[in-house]
């Protein structure tokens, strides 16, 4: 679960890490009201989306005026931001952060992620501030700095000394600041399951402290239930509606670009099935895992999300019973037919648990457009065949 800037700051807060004051509004007006009560001179408006890249994309701007945050506030809000991170159709901003101006003597990124082929979080530091750190990575790998921290030892100091070199700290004073600046920011990251904290900028002033002028964060979904307070910051108008509405039912669902509709039980086989229509020519247009307690109800409801987009020529459902019975998915199909119009062909291979009483009834049921496949290359084949209309 990812939430926005404004959220992660009131976080950072609780662990005493840096950030300028700020407001978070859903008005024009109430803009200006923020503006007022910061303070000024100087504030930053900035749009609230579950991205990155926001001030490349025009959602990050500078106010000198009360007049300039009612002026840039209103071109703001409501207008669709598309960054690097976004889809092309970008996302609505609902929700602005008027943030108070900041004395910048100089730009650094700062974040705290999981590295899985070291199995421990990692720091990441560079002094290539306010940039992309993907672009920073292809062009100036160099630049790059990775700190590792064993989780049984904990942040160490040596730890943050190792950071302050590499961004070329020299001042004791900044040394200092910066360390205790990852100390606080690393027993956040731990203590409350989180994926990814990212701060960029992470800006020096011109005393030497260390303040968090941007921030994302991201959590663990299956740890929400040890944070409450976090699980409550959800906004799901930032989430894909087709997602939750899955979730709702125990699928697990992503939209992809493609033209052939997937519906698997297992992550690994999803995978699987997916790699295969690529080989054999097609491109998937979903993951969609049903689960272990998949009924009629739920596999019903997946053809339903799967056929909500109109690229979809064909549909793969690729079923190994395990837990899940096949004739619990045939019967599922049968009940998607009857309360959904499935309009276009679907390939069915069921193997496992129950599969012959599966096909017996899908067999009687004779229904035209559903279409056997004898094993998943069969399968595939067959999808990528009827998704081009052979």
């Amino acid at each position: 679960m990812n939430i926005h800037e404004y959220q992660a700051k009131q976080i950072f807060a609780k662990y005493g890490v840096p950030t300028p004051r700020g407001i978070m509004v859903e008005s024009v007006k109430d803009a200006v009201k923020a503006a007022e009560e910061l303070g000024g001179p100087i504030w930053v408006v900035k749009a609230q989306i579950h991205a990155g890249g926001r001030g490349l994309g025009g959602g990050v701007k500078l106010a000198k005026s009360l007049e300039e945050v009612e002026k840039l506030a209103g071109e703001i809000l409501g207008m669709t931001l598309v960054t690097h991170q976004t889809t092309a159709e970008g996302k609505l901003v609902q929700k602005l952060y008027i943030e108070d101006g900041a004395d910048i003597k100089s730009e650094f990124y700062l974040s705290v992620v999981l590295d899985r082929k070291l199995e421990m979080p990692l720091i990441m530091a560079s002094t290539e501030g306010g940039m992309n750190i993907e672009d920073v990575a292809e062009k100036t790998p160099e630049k790059i700095i990775t700190v590792a921290v064993d989780p049984s030892i904990g942040f160490q100091p040596f730890h943050g000394r190792e950071l302050a070199f590499g961004l070329g700290l020299t001042d004791p004073s900044e040394q200092k600041n910066i360390i205790s600046f990852a100390q606080k920011l690393f027993k956040l990251y731990m203590e409350n399951d989180a994926e990814m904290i990212e701060i960029n900028p992470l800006i020096k002033t011109g005393k030497g402290e260390f303040i968090a002028l941007d921030g994302k964060m991201g959590f663990d979904n299956s740890a929400l239930g040890r944070h409450p307070d976090i699980a409550a910051m959800r906004d799901l108008t930032e989430e894909d509606a087709d997602e939750v509405e899955a979730a709702k039912y125990g699928l697990s669902y992503v939209a992809l670009d493609g033209e052939i509709g997937c519906m698997v039980n297992g992550a690994g086989l999803a995978m699987g099935t997916m790699d295969t229509i690529n080989y054999m020519g097609g491109t998937p247009a979903n993951f969609l895992d049903v689960g272990g307690s998949a009924n009629a109800e739920t596999v019903a409801k997946g053809f339903e999300i799967i056929l909500k987009n109109p690229k979809v020529k064909a549909i793969f459902v690729n079923i190994f019973g395990g837990i899940v019975r096949c004739d619990r998915i045939a019967n599922g199909i049968l009940e998607a037919t009857r309360l959904t119009d499935v309009n276009v062909p679907v390939i069915v291979r069921l193997d496992g648990t129950n599969a012959p009483e599966a096909a017996e009834i899908l067999k009687n049921a004779n229904i035209k457009n559903i279409i056997v496949g004898n094993d998943l290359g069969d399968g595939a084949a067959k999808a990528v065949a009827a998704a081009k209309g052979e």
